[in-house]
């Protein structure tokens, strides 16, 4: 444990970005190798905007990044936050520290997104792509990605969280979240064993269907969990899902950069999404 927080610490941002980038081409292999839809589609076309609103995501993150410093360095100084006012092993207070992360900064700004219709508008991005890959994983327009950075740091005021933690949970959640949109086929066997704990793909697709109820399931990022707690969690039959939102189902909605980057702040169409439900 002492090991991994000595190099959470000091973790140089080229590591940072190696994970980042091994996380995403091991998964584009995977799911070349073994799909569970096999999309007529360009791949690498269909990459680029993702890779685009990476990048985005990558650059707010990093121009924010002083104020998550300052918050973490902040809770510590001033014995902040709940794993702060708690005597607990080491290994405890990773855990219980590493579940919260996951929970406001993941679960909760998601079910968040869901239930105000200006930040709504912002996901939709996310949820337009009708090719769900590994690379969906980060296509958040800018907007989100703010939303998502605010939490990030309200979970670090709540919990106490030391600047280690935070890079750590950063990094498994960049890594779990690559995993669970990429476009795998995977054994139900294994699938059924590691959805007790964590999100799979087969569980985080479900929420890509394009009609309710499903788009409101399944939630989670890392911890399978939060949406079995809140009963927000569903399993569904993955060959029968349809990619996308039914509101904004025209090929541009899903491929074109300035089309996407518009959808926020155009005119909101009040849709069947709230209005027809559908049983797979």
């Amino acid at each position: 444990m002492e090991a991994i927080i000595a190099y959470f610490k000091t973790i140089p941002s080229s590591h940072r970005a190696l994970i980042l980038a091994g996380g995403l081409t091991l998964f584009w292999l995977i799911e070349s190798a073994v799909p569970l839809f096999k999309h007529s589609y360009k791949k690498w076309n269909h990459a680029l905007l993702n890779f685009f609103y990476t990048g985005t995501t990558i650059v707010i993150n990093f121009a924010m990044a002083f104020i998550l410093v300052y918050a973490s360095d902040w809770v510590v100084a001033n014995n902040f936050g709940l794993i702060q006012w708690v005597s607990m092993p080491l290994w405890l207070y990773a855990i219980v520290g590493f579940l919260l992360l996951d929970f406001i900064g993941a679960w909760l700004v998601h079910y968040v997104e869901h239930r105000v219709t200006w930040m709504w508008r912002f996901h939709l991005v996310h949820h337009t792509d009708q090719h769900v890959d590994t690379t969906t994983a980060n296509r958040h327009h800018p907007g989100e990605s703010v939303f998502r950075f605010v939490f990030t740091t309200l979970a670090v005021f709540i919990i106490g969280a030391p600047m280690w933690m935070v890079f750590l949970y950063q990094a498994v959640s960049v890594v779990l979240t690559q995993f669970n949109h990429a476009n795998i086929k995977m054994p139900k066997w294994l699938d059924d064993a590691l959805v007790l704990v964590f999100c799979t793909p087969n569980m985080h697709r479900v929420h890509h269907h394009y009609k309710m109820p499903y788009t409101d399931t399944n939630f989670g990022n890392i911890f399978s969990i939060w949406d079995r707690l809140f009963g927000t969690y569903v399993n569904v039959d993955n060959e029968k899902l349809v990619y996308g939102i039914d509101t904004y189902m025209e090929p541009e909605a899903s491929s074109s950069l300035w089309t996407t980057l518009k959808i926020p702040f155009s005119k909101y169409r009040p849709t069947i999404q709230y209005k027809e439900e559908e049983t797979l």
